[in-house]
């Protein structure tokens, strides 16, 4: 693995679309998003034909992770109030994520948490589409969970070595693969048509200030994913927790006692959020 060539791993994930692990509908749903021309009706009428994807996809439009007021009781009505960009990511979500539970138990709760809190986050700041940055929060470790279907093995030994040596997941994969969950995560948004404000979110998580054209977006998924982490929410790949970038504090300015209050918001949904399994 150690010479396998950038442009080789990049190959190998984008192709996550023909593993044999992959359900039916998941394959379908990714050539419906792979469309740029695909509807809203498209999506609803897709989301409704299959009864699993429809409950899952309302039990999160519902929970804190969006926080609308009222309680949505049909796929249609979700899908208008999410916009067709939000409603893909969210797709993926519920569906790339039900494979992942088997293999790294803990990152969907750290992603549904990391979701929530970029969502309070991005309303205290007076975002327009807090949505889409909510989705960003759910889907930054995408690229974690393409490695892991593509390459168990080789993601197996750098959790291994996070875990043994004291490092950050992102380290540990750079000692297996050449390239970090986050790349590889950017590498599949762009191949499934993903907005560039959401593929920013993803690729640059880890370090915002290189963001090209969603960078509060994406140093808002960076903080909440630092902040989730402290909070000790689910699991990421390592027991650590990486500092805040600083060019983001600069950004936001955040005092101690926002940070509480923020945290202190997200306490009630992230309880309401246990039962949100897939």
């Amino acid at each position: 693995m150690a010479r396998m060539s950038i442009q080789a791993l990049r190959d190998s994930v984008e192709r996550i679309y023909t593993l044999p692990v992959l359900p039916g509908i998941l394959k379908k749903l990714l050539g419906l998003v792979e469309n740029p021309r695909v509807s809203l009706n498209e999506i609803s009428d897709f989301v409704s034909s299959d009864p699993s994807l429809a409950s899952r996809v309302l039990r999160m439009v519902n929970s804190p992770v969006y926080g609308f007021p009222g309680r949505i009781s049909s796929v249609n009505q979700g899908v208008i109030l999410l916009g067709l960009n939000v409603v893909k990511g969210l797709l993926l979500g519920v569906t790339v994520f039900d494979l992942m539970q088997r293999s790294m138990v803990g990152l969907w709760e750290h992603s549904v948490g990391c979701a929530v809190v970029a969502r309070i986050i991005a309303k205290r700041m007076g975002f327009k589409e807090p949505e889409e940055i909510s989705v960003g929060g759910l889907l930054h470790d995408l690229g974690k969970v393409i490695l892991i279907l593509q390459f168990p093995k080789e993601y197996g030994r750098a959790m291994g070595l996070a875990e043994v040596g004291g490092r950050t997941i992102g380290e540990a994969e750079r000692d297996c693969f050449p390239a970090n969950h986050a790349s590889a995560g950017a590498w599949v948004a762009k191949k499934w048509s993903f907005p560039r404000n959401l593929t920013d979110m993803i690729e640059y998580h880890h370090k915002p200030h290189l963001a090209r054209v969603a960078s509060y977006q994406t140093a808002v998924v960076h903080l909440s994913d630092v902040l989730i982490r402290g909070r000790g929410y689910g699991f990421a790949g390592d027991e650590g927790v990486p500092p805040v970038n600083p060019a983001t504090w600069e950004r936001f300015r955040f005092t101690k006692e926002d940070v509480k209050k923020i945290l202190a918001e997200a306490e009630d949904a992230l309880e309401m959020t246990k039962g949100l399994v897939l």
